[in-house]
């Protein structure tokens, strides 16, 4: 077989966690393939950042991102980068993980240049379009045009056999998160222990990790999960509530205004990968809209209520890992109370991470090595 040109194309920090695990796989076999990593830059200080942890560099930097973009401004301007880089490079096969814009566009300009597209973590859905907005819509239309769907669970696998792909283009897989979580080693997270303290935030049994950002939040849903957020820092003044706040302007300025006066509430930047992951594994409770924490958060045993009212990750939710509360006031304060009332060895999961066991890249490189013997 020759070494045949795959593109992996991502944008945001999310997608390189997750397509990491992948990449590092395929550069062990350099006579098979040869990785041209590409980056939209969709969120370009996060993934280049994420990027260089796992000691890779993109190849190619599209820089897409202006102020105040519409969607469909976006999307175009993705388009026509991605089609400039199909003209000038032989590509064999493109690499797209998630739902994101840069995931749409990277599927449908490979599509209009007849070059087949592999789709990491397929087959999640929520079945509103609108929840989440426009993610939801993103993935079921890269689905269409996929030749290869990785699925991370048997639920997704249903989901897209519903949907009337082919069986022979769904594999599952597991997902590539937990891979990632496995690259961390004692070293990085002792330089997060040292991050932390030298931002004066202590880090023991009563820290609390939120995050949110997504566009649906926006508006009054981040209005009420602010409050939220009050109510329980005043009540749980004991208790550290650590937030990294996402750079978008719609949630970075409430947040700043009405949450920077708490002496327990800690306003952050938005981190680096490890230093996450120090977080998640320590966090007494989770709140997040987050898709990849609440992948990643049963690997430590943190309870995690999800500030969503639809969740395509409905593994997590079945098997008790995960609670839905959407940006609703009652039932944010109500359920992390009972969390926060008791000891953090108390309120531990025992349950066993339903998204994977740390061996999913090693998985779709066979498969994708089969894909190419087989054609």
């Amino acid at each position: 077989m020759d070494t045949k040109n795959i593109l992996v194309v991502f944008g945001t920090r999310p997608e390189v966690i997750k397509l990491a695990p992948v990449i590092l796989e395929m550069k062990k076999f350099p006579e098979i393939f040869n990785v041209i990593i590409c980056n939209t830059e969709q969120q370009k200080e996060l993934s280049n950042q994420t990027l260089a942890y796992f000691g890779l560099k993109a190849d190619i930097n599209l820089d897409v991102m202006k102020p105040n973009q519409s969607l469909l401004e976006v999307q175009t301007r993705i388009l026509t980068a991605l089609n400039n880089v199909y003209c000038n490079n032989k590509i064999d096969a493109t690499i797209v993980q998630g739902d994101t814009m840069t995931v749409l566009c990277g599927a449908l300009a490979s599509f209009y240049n007849k070059i087949p597209v592999f789709h990491i973590e397929a087959g999640l859905r929520s079945y509103d379009i609108y929840e989440p907005f426009p993610e939801e819509v993103m993935r079921q239309m890269t689905s269409r045009v996929a030749e290869l769907n990785f699925a991370p669970t048997e639920k997704n696998r249903q989901a897209l056999l519903k949907e009337n792909i082919s069986n022979n283009k769904i594999h599952v897989v597991g997902n590539t998160v937990i891979d990632a979580l496995f690259c961390l080693s004692e070293e990085t997270l002792e330089k997060a222990a040292e991050f932390f303290m030298g931002k004066g935030i202590t880090i023991d049994d009563k820290l609390v990790l939120i995050t949110a950002h997504r566009r649906e939040n926006h508006g009054e849903r981040i209005d009420r999960i602010i409050e939220a957020i009050k109510y329980l820092a005043e009540k749980f003044s004991n208790h550290t509530f650590v937030i990294p706040v996402h750079p978008n302007p719609n949630v970075k300025n409430k947040i700043y205004e009405r949450l920077g006066k708490y002496e327990n509430i800690k306003l952050l930047e938005p981190l680096d990968y490890p230093y996450l992951v120090y977080l998640m594994k320590n966090a007494k409770l989770i709140l997040t809209d987050s898709g990849g924490i609440q992948e990643e958060a049963p690997s430590f045993g943190c309870p995690t209520f999800v500030m969503r009212y639809e969740t395509e990750r409905q593994e997590g939710i079945d098997a008790g890992v995960s609670v839905l509360v959407g940006a609703d006031y009652d039932k944010i304060t109500s359920l992390s109370e009972k969390i926060l009332s008791d000891t953090k060895e108390n309120t531990r999961l025992k349950a066993s991470n339903p998204y994977g066991d740390g061996t999913s890249a090693m998985k779709i490189l066979n498969i994708i090595k089969e894909y190419f013997i087989l054609a």
